[in-house]
Parts: structure tokens; C-alpha cells; sequence
């Protein structure tokens, strides 16, 4: 490959908008693993919440997405392939980082209960800091100076 080739490519994997309008690739191998990616981030982006059991399987997830990431970019900076594989490469690190963007981005899909959730924490911290400045928050309600 051509030093302007090699650059071109890498110019495109790091430009910020690289993944606007790219696809999430369906399967990938990742870590020398086959996984079905578009249908665990969609599966994943589904859910209101994420269990505590599928957060760790999500983070993992992440770790092993961004270590591919890191390990095909390799190919292309140190120039161990021909243009058209760094082509390939190239285009499933964009399809890579738009996986990770959208796991990256999870929020609740019931944004309206969430701000009311919110909402209502805040309330209690509140509340509960109220009680202890004005001195009532062990039981003692009104009983000042040791009455």
C-alpha cells in the first residue's frame, strides 16, 4: 500500500464523524470469536434497564471491541496489508466504533420516569438534609437543650 493510501485510511477510521450513517456490522469476529454484534447491541439498546448481570457482559464487551479496534488499526498504521484489505479494515473499525458509540450512549428508554425518579431522590436528599441541619433527623423531633 502507498504511504498517501495508508494515510487516507487512517485519516478516515479517526475522523469524528466517521460513523454517522455507518451500519453496525452483523457479525464480526472479535478476539478470534464470531459474535452476532448488530443483534447484541440491538438487543442490549432494547431493555429499559440493564441487570447488573448483563452490565458486566456489556462492559466486557466493550473492552474486547476496543482492544479489536486498537488491533486492526495496527494493521493499517504499520502497513501490513494491501489497500483493499486496509479498504475492509477500515471499514469494520467504522463499524466497530459505531457498535461502541451505541453501547457507549445506554440511557433509560423511559426518559419521562426517570425524571421523575430523579426528581424524587432529589426530594428525599433533600429532605434528609434539612432534618439533620435542623437538628432532627435521630428521632428527637422538638426536644432541644437534653428536655
Amino acid at each position: 500500500m502507498q504511504e498517501y493510501q495508508r494515510k487516507q485510511l487512517l485519516e478516515r477510521v479517526n475522523k469524528e464523524s466517521a460513523t454517522i450513517g455507518a451500519d453496525i456490522p452483523d457479525r464480526i469476529e472479535v478476539q478470534g470469536e464470531e459474535i452476532d454484534l448488530r443483534t447484541f447491541v440491538f438487543e442490549i439498546k432494547r431493555r429499559d434497564t440493564i441487570p447488573e448481570g448483563e452490565r458486566e457482559r456489556v462492559e466486557r464487551a466493550k473492552r474486547n471491541l476496543r482492544r479489536e479496534r486498537l488491533e486492526r488499526l495496527a494493521e493499517i498504521e504499520e502497513n501490513r496489508v494491501d489497500f483493499a484489505t486496509g479498504e475492509e479494515i477500515a471499514a469494520s473499525i467504522i463499524g466497530i466504533d459505531r457498535a461502541l458509540e451505541a453501547l457507549d450512549n445506554l440511557r433509560p428508554a423511559d426518559v419521562e420516569g426517570e425524571a421523575r425518579r430523579q426528581e424524587a431522590m432529589d426530594q428525599k436528599r433533600w429532605m434528609n438534609f434539612l432534618k439533620k441541619a435542623l437538628g432532627r433527623d435521630d428521632g428527637s423531633a422538638g426536644k432541644r437543650g437534653g428536655y
